[in-house]
C-alpha cells in the first residue's frame, strides 16, 4: 500500500557507520546493503535525522573491558543486562564514521550515542537505563514531526529500540524492512518482530512511500 510523504514525517536513519558493515567490527550481515536503499529514500523526504554510535574507548559494553568475558555474552550491569560487544564505532575512528556512499547532505541532525562510558545506548531516544535522553524528543517536537519512519543498523538492537521508544513518547512510527538489517544474537531478530507485532510498529517497504 503506498503511503505519501508530508512535511510532518520524519526519516531516522540509524547507525550506517563502517563498523556495522561488512569489514568492521561489528559487522551486521548485508550491512552496506541498506546504503542505496536508504539515499534513494532521504531524497524523498523533506525531514531525516541520523544516528551515531559513538564510543570512549575501554566503554563498559565493550567485552574487552571484563576479562574473561567473549563478545555475545550478556552480563548484568547497574540498568540490566548488558549484551558484550567487540570493540566498535571509537570515538574518532574510521569505524565510527559515516559510510562514505551514506549520501544525504540534507540531514538536519546527528544523535551521538552511547559516548557515557558506563552505560549503553541503543535508542535514538534514551540510553540503556530508559531515563536518560538524547533530546531527540524534544527536537521533532519543536519541529512539528509526528510520524517516524526508521531505517538502518542493527534491525534487532538500535532500530527496535528506537522504534519503541519512539511509539512509547507517542509518535507515529514505522520500520523501513528492506533497508534495515539485523544481527540476531541469541533469536533477537524474531523478538524483535514480536515486540513490533506488540506494540503496534508497522514495517513496511521503501517502495511503498511516495
Amino acid at each position: 500500500m503506498n503511503q505519501a510523504i508530508g512535511d510532518s514525517d520524519v526519516l531516522v536513519v540509524v547507525d550506517v557507520q563502517n563498523d556495522f558493515c561488512p569489514g568492521g567490527n561489528l559487522a551486521v550481515p548485508g550491512g552496506d546493503e541498506v546504503v542505496p536503499v536508504i539515499n534513494a529514500l532521504a531524497r524523498r523526504f523533506r525531514h531525516v535525522v541520523l544516528t551515531q554510535d559513538w564510543h570512549p574507548a575501554g566503554h563498559q559494553s565493550f567485552a574487552s573491558s571484563h576479562t574473561g568475558r567473549r563478545p555475545y555474552e550478556t552480563i548484568k550491569v547497574a540498568y540490566g543486562p548488558q549484551v558484550l560487544w567487540p570493540d566498535h564505532c571509537i570515538q574518532g575512528t574510521r569505524g565510527a564514521a559515516f559510510r562514505d556512499d551514506l549520501d544525504i547532505p540534507h540531514a538536519a541532525l546527528v544523535i551521538r550515542k552511547g559516548f557515557r562510558r558506563e552505560i549503553d545506548s541503543y535508542s535514538a531516544f534514551f540510553e540503556n537505563d530508559h531515563v536518560t535522553p538524547t533530546g531527540l524528543g524534544g527536537y521533532l517536537r519543536e519541529r512539528g514531526l509526528q510520524r517516524l519512519f526508521v531505517a538502518g543498523l542493527a534491525l534487532d538492537f538500535c532500530v527496535r529500540y528506537s522504534a519503541e521508544d519512539a511509539k512509547r513518547q507517542g509518535f507515529d512510527v514505522a520500520v523501513i524492512d528492506d533497508a534495515c538489517r539485523g544481527i540476531d544474537v541469541g533469536g533477537s531478530v524474531a523478538a524483535t518482530r514480536k515486540s513490533f507485532a506488540s506494540l503496534a510498529v508497522t514495517g513496511v517497504q521503501s517502495g511503498d512511500l511516495r
